[in-house]
């Protein structure tokens, strides 16, 4: 257990000095957490409805704060080339992200393209799609954790999707005051708290 609560704060660390130095990425995630939060309760009561909430607000939310606003430049701060980040980056990289995203912009149509002369109603569609969502996510876990153990280790994989799982706690505690500091016009957090070497 230890070695996994190690390689969880090495993961977290090198995730948040490496990928959030947006005030808007941060905010953008903050607002993602809290809404993963109220679907994993709802995962609970209505699965189709807590994958609709998490694809269409927690996944779009936070992964446009890092499609759009996070700088993709040399990063001064960890004195690393994104090309570096990106080679190295446990989770999905942007690539990868481009593909589990289009795969999730896919699923709908393909749903619609198989059940358009049927007539079913809208709430069948969106009760399928958002099925078929719950399985997109479980599956793309599933397929990094067993890529992480294949190009790396077993216990890297598995802390990856344990950070993956509780990031929503995480973010909430991390990110908090990020929309304060937005509001006070500071676009970059100065990362004055990571080491400099």
């Amino acid at each position: 257990m230890k070695e996994i609560l190690r390689e969880l704060a090495v993961q977290r660390w090198d995730d948040h000095r490496y990928y959030h130095h947006s005030r808007i990425n941060q905010s953008l995630h903050l607002l993602s957490a809290v809404s993963f939060l109220v679907a994993y309760v709802l995962l609970f009561i209505n699965p189709a409805a807590a994958a609709i909430l998490g694809w269409c607000v927690s996944m779009t939310s936070r992964q446009a704060g890092h499609f759009f606003f996070e700088p993709r430049g040399y990063d001064e701060v960890n004195k690393a080339t994104d090309e570096f980040k990106e080679a190295v980056k446990i989770g999905y990289n942007i690539r990868r992200k481009i593909v589990l995203m289009a795969a999730w912009l896919l699923l709908p149509l393909v749903l619609w393209a198989t059940t358009a002369g049927n007539g079913a109603p809208i709430g069948e569609f969106l009760h399928t799609l958002g099925m078929w969502w719950l399985a997109l996510a479980v599956a793309g876990l599933l397929f990094r954790v067993g890529q992480l153990w294949v190009t790396q280790s077993l216990l890297t994989g598995l802390t990856w999707a344990l950070k993956i799982l509780t990031d929503p706690f995480h973010d909430v505690a991390l990110y908090y005051k990020a929309p304060l500091y937005l509001l006070r016009g500071e676009l970059i957090d100065p990362m004055t708290h990571v080491h400099r070497p």
